[in-house]
């Protein structure tokens, strides 16, 4: 066998150091894994949409850093919710509800969809900003989006006698909406829906749309409040925003999936996510630590091995 070169068997430290990534990879999936179920630990969040106009109360807090976000109505609902809800004003999104809206969400809890982390938009007073507008009136609605979906919007309005400084229940709105469309023009980054106003309302109340897509498993709930008429109120800020990209600032994924959920839980089960929480990223530190150190012992003993 003369001329024939076999390739030379690993050494110990080569055995040594190959194993290294196996392991690593496995306390981090034995560590991490278990996480992903309790709120520590959260897969980034994608972004989708909200009402502009007229303004919503997350668009109004979250998107618009001017006169709307400085309103003494936003900065309560940042001090219960915390800014990083607010970062995310297009992520108000439930998963799996299917139209049972009534079954899903419940009394006081309409404007953040029973998600925790917008429970800021549930207070009930009098001084959120508001749109004024004229009952009867035709009216052009604009829906901000930062990933298109196809889907249907349902906007309702509140009743007569409404108090906003009562919590929002599903008795308080109108038994059936007032504008439904159906996959609606998507204009300079916000779908266009063309309507008329409900006839014979005057004072303050609250248009509630609900956005149920049907590309994907998610709906999205927007509470705008506004002002019919000549009534006296906030005036909500109404120019546009300069960028249909969400507040974060991170590009959005061109696509319908919907994200996967392991924080934001409703009363059924709900595919908005947020950034790693505090104690997540604690963790997450934690499981790079014990893994570099891991990693010097090997070598270490692998370094000792092939000094023999």
């Amino acid at each position: 066998m003369a001329g024939l070169v076999l390739p030379a068997g690993p050494n110990a430290k080569e055995i040594s150091q190959m194993a290294v990534p196996r392991t690593l990879a496995r306390i981090a999936l034995v560590v991490v894994a278990p996480l992903l179920g309790t709120g520590l630990v959260t897969l980034p969040a994608q972004a989708h949409g909200a009402l502009d106009n007229p303004v919503s109360r997350v668009v109004a807090c979250g998107l618009d850093a001017g006169q709307n976000a400085r309103s003494a109505a936003c900065k309560a609902a940042v001090a219960i919710s915390g800014a990083l809800a607010f970062t995310q004003w297009d992520n108000l999104r439930v998963a799996n509800v299917g139209g049972r809206d009534r079954e899903v969400i419940p009394d006081g809890k309409l404007c953040s969809g029973g998600l925790p982390a917008y429970k800021g938009l549930d207070l009930a007073r009098a001084d959120w900003p508001a749109t004024r507008l004229t009952a009867g009136a035709s009216f052009r609605f604009t829906y901000r989006e930062t990933i298109p979906h196809k889907g249907i919007f349902r906007l309702y309005v509140t009743k007569d006698g409404y108090d906003p400084t009562r919590p929002l229940r599903w008795s308080d709105l109108e038994s059936k909406p007032f504008l439904t469309a159906t996959d609606p023009a998507l204009t300079n980054g916000a779908y266009v829906m063309r309507g008329v106003l409900p006839a014979g309302k005057t004072g303050r109340h609250l248009i509630y749309t609900i956005w149920q897509n049907s590309s994907t498993p998610d709906t999205y709930y927007s509470c705008s409040d506004v002002v019919f008429d000549g009534a006296a109120g906030t005036e909500a800020h109404t120019s546009a925003p300069t960028s249909a990209a969400p507040a974060t600032g991170a590009a959005p994924q061109a696509t319908t999936a919907p994200a996967r959920a392991v924080t934001l839980t409703p009363a059924s089960s709900a595919s908005s996510a947020l950034p790693l929480t505090v104690g997540g990223a604690a963790v997450l530190a934690a499981v790079v630590g014990a893994a570099g150190f891991l990693l010097r012992r090997r070598r270490g003993a692998s370094d000792a091995l092939s000094g023999e």
